[in-house]
């Protein structure tokens, strides 16, 4: 037999092999379903790194605690917070600070993250949060609406109007017909509430959940325009997100059943 003879049929023989390989990968692939679902598994388990999020701060607390359920559900994951105004926080964004996440408490927040084309995808509301006015402890005051608050002896503090807070408390005043011209506008609503809790101030008109996660510090006073000015909080996923899949599953983890369990817990409204 010649040299070219026998190149030939090591050729072929090379090539049934190959299709016989393929044929069994193929007829593998057809009768266990079972590993698609199990590479999928795999591919959840291997999140790891820092999930950066801005959100605001009425969502410190209950967004610690979800953050660290999210660790425990994913190790080898880290999730760093900035709290603070959501106008700041978009600010810092826009500004190009490397973030994953953004969770404001307002849309008019989150559309200065859209409309700079900083956010992967459309921002979709995830609780919603009231007004309620936060009072010294036993409510010395006796504030019990809205109107009080314009009394010209009593030391109120707002947010500053530029911050969701400040703006749904406009929004409440201008339902009411009610002018108020507070000792101080605080950046955001953590540090209106420090203000009453420090007895800085007698009273400052906060978020409901502000009064639940301050306890026995302050005393909560509901009034009827806070109906008028309730606050959609969304949160997105942002364009150049340095840990991309593990900040979808943060999200995704906030929007569960598990996530908004915790979020009712802390005050907030379902969306």
């Amino acid at each position: 037999m010649t040299r070219t003879a026998r190149r030939t049929l090591r050729m072929a023989g090379a090539g049934a092999a190959a299709l016989l390989a393929l044929s069994a990968c193929s007829s593998s692939d057809d009768t266990s379903p079972a590993s698609d679902s199990s590479a999928s598994g795999n591919a959840s388990e291997k999140l790891s790194g820092t999930v950066t999020v801005f959100a605001a701060a009425s969502l410190k607390e209950s967004f610690t605690t979800l953050g660290k359920d999210f660790e425990k559900a994913h190790p080898g994951t880290k999730v760093t917070f900035s709290f603070g105004g959501s106008d700041s926080l978009a600010a810092g964004i826009t500004g190009g600070a490397p973030t994953d996440v953004f969770a404001a408490a307002s849309a008019k927040t989150m559309a200065v993250v859209t409309d700079a084309g900083d956010a992967s995808g459309t921002p979709a509301t995830f609780v919603r949060n009231e007004l309620e006015i936060a009072a010294l402890p036993g409510n010395p005051e006796k504030i019990g609406s809205l109107k009080d608050l314009t009394e010209p002896d009593l030391k109120v503090v707002l947010c500053d109007r530029t911050v969701p807070c400040g703006a749904a408390a406009q929004k409440a005043l201008d339902a009411a017909g009610l002018k108020l011209t507070p000792v101080s506008y605080e950046q955001d609503v953590k540090s209106a509430l420090t203000k009453v809790e420090l007895k800085e101030a007698d009273a400052a008109v906060v978020y409901k959940t502000d009064v639940k996660a301050a306890g026995d510090k302050v005393e909560g006073v509901e009034f009827p325009e806070s109906a008028d000015a309730v606050n959609d909080y969304p949160i997105v996923l942002l364009k150049d997100a340095p840990n991309p899949a593990a900040a979808k599953e943060f999200i995704a983890y906030v929007q569960s059943a598990e996530g908004q369990k915790v979020l009712t817990a802390a005050g907030f409204l379902n969306p």
